[in-house]
This record gives structure tokens, sequence and C-alpha cells, in this order.
């Protein structure tokens, strides 16, 4: 067996298509397209090409976009003060904090400071909670744009096993309670776990570790899907994700390549975070 690609790219590109037209019926109604503020703190070079990359999908979908670049030395008064600004403006209907802060800022209380209903990104704790209780408002981009492949290849998660490799709040919990919530049995797994004894069972494993070559063609099972979420730079600097590419290439059913897998889905999912917040503040 050698695996099919899930080419997000071209899911993300319908993906925009469908939103394209949200944003037009949009602006008809209401005189305004949607509108979304980014804020980048520092000089971070990812960081950098990120927001430039989120601009861009922004106005090409006809979207207001605002980006607030803020020097190193950014004080926590001032980025809060920055955010309550925001979120006082009726024109905004987004708000994206781009993350990592820099490391004298507070970002737990940051992220809270945020309305959650103009949290594009679904890291407030409301967001969060709702998500957990199986009643998702906003959602993180990545896992969001996880369930989107799946659903676009016509895979059935109900009553699969997955497992979610890395349990940070960006990633890894939020798309264990993603699968959860579409009846999937889910082990959500960390350092402290026998990741292979899992991953041999599973027939979804999600990685979103960040470590080159962590999951190998040995660990998967037969005709497991695959989603790689990591992002690395290998041997010459070559963007790499978790996988071991041309060993689990031999052993899944369906895999995303890194790039051009899971990375413009997230993207995507922030501009239908976007939409979807602005029709439900005006009640769209």
């Amino acid at each position: 067996m050698v695996a099919q690609l899930i080419d997000g790219k071209a899911i993300a590109g319908r993906q925009r298509a469908l939103l394209a037209g949200e944003v037009v019926a949009f602006a008809n109604a209401m005189g305004r397209p949607p509108g979304i503020a980014v804020i980048r703190a520092g000089e971070d070079p990812a960081s950098k090409i990120y927001v430039a990359s989120k601009k861009r999908t922004a106005e090409s979908l006809g979207l207001n976009s605002w980006e607030h670049a803020l020097p190193e030395h950014t004080t926590q008064a001032e980025l809060l003060s920055l955010i309550a600004g925001l979120n006082a403006q009726e024109a905004v209907d987004g708000i994206l904090v781009q993350l990592p802060l820099p490391k004298h800022l507070d970002t737990h209380s940051v992220l809270r400071a945020v309305l959650p209903q103009k949290d594009v990104d679904g890291f407030h704790p409301m967001n969060a909670g709702s998500l957990f209780q199986g009643k998702p408002t906003l959602v993180p981009c990545t896992p969001l744009g996880v369930m989107k492949m799946l659903e676009e290849i016509g895979y059935k998660v109900e009553g699969k096993r997955a497992v979610v490799i890395g349990r940070s709040n960006i990633v890894g919990r939020p798309m264990a309670a993603l699968l959860l919530n579409a009846s999937a049995s889910v082990v959500l797994c960390h350092s402290k776990s026998d990741v292979r004894a899992e991953t041999l069972r599973a027939d979804i494993v999600v990685s979103a570790v960040g470590v080159a070559g962590l999951l190998r063609g040995d660990w998967i099972r037969e005709g497991a899907v695959v989603v790689d979420v990591g992002m690395n730079r290998g041997e010459g600097g070559k963007l790499c994700g978790d996988v071991v590419f041309e060993e689990v290439f031999q052993k899944a059913a369906w895999l995303t390549p890194v790039p051009g897998g899971v990375g413009p889905m997230t993207i995507a999912m922030l501009m239908h975070n976007t939409v979807q917040a602005a029709k439900s503040r005006c009640k769209l």
C-alpha cells in the first residue's frame, strides 16, 4: 500500500472560494466587509512571515485587515490597551495575537483580554471551555483545518480510534476535543506516553509535536490516516514535519505532506473564523 496525499493547498483554495461569496454577502448586508486585526510584538522572523501571509489572504478575500506591529520592548499595559481599543471597534470582527510573544509579556493574560466573540484563534478560556463541553464557538484554526481535511476526503471519524501526539493548547488539546466531539475514541499522547504502542492501534494519527523524524513507518498501522502538523527544519534547512515521510507513505492510506498539507488550511480557517465571528456579531 502507498498513501494518497491530502492536498491541503487545494482544499484551502476551495474553502477560500466559498468564503469569498460569504464576504460579498456580508458586505452587501452590512455596508462593510468583515475585518481582522493582527497584533505582532517583536521581530520574530517566522511571525513576520505568518502575519504577512495572513494579511495577503485576508485582502485577497476582500476582508478589511489591520496589522499592529509593536516593538520588542512593548509593555504589558501597552499591549492590553491596544487590545481594549480593538475590542471596542465595531469594524473589527476578529483579533489575532501572533504567538510567541516576547518573554516578558504574560501570554495567558493577553489572550484572556481579547473578547471571546472576536477571538478568531479560539484561544480564550471561554471558547476553549465551550469546545470541551461539546458546544464549539470559535475553534483553534489548525485543528479545525484538520477536521475539514478529513471531511474533504470523505473519511468518517465516528467510531474510529484516534491518537493525537502533543498536548499543546494550540493544537493537541483542541484537536482531541474535536475528534471526541465527532465520536472518535481519542488517546492524547505526550512525553510520558508509550506513543508507538498507541499509534500502532490507531485509525487516525495526528502528530503535533515539532520533532523531525518522530513518527516512523513501523509506528503506523497499515491503512491509517496520518496528519502531520509538525513544522521543522531538517538537513540543509529543508522544511519537514514530524513524520518520516518516505516510510509512512508506504503504510498509510492517507497522508498530509509538509509543506502543502495542514499549513494552508490553518490560514484558510482563520479567515473562516473571521467571517463567522462577523456574522455572529451582526446576527446574520
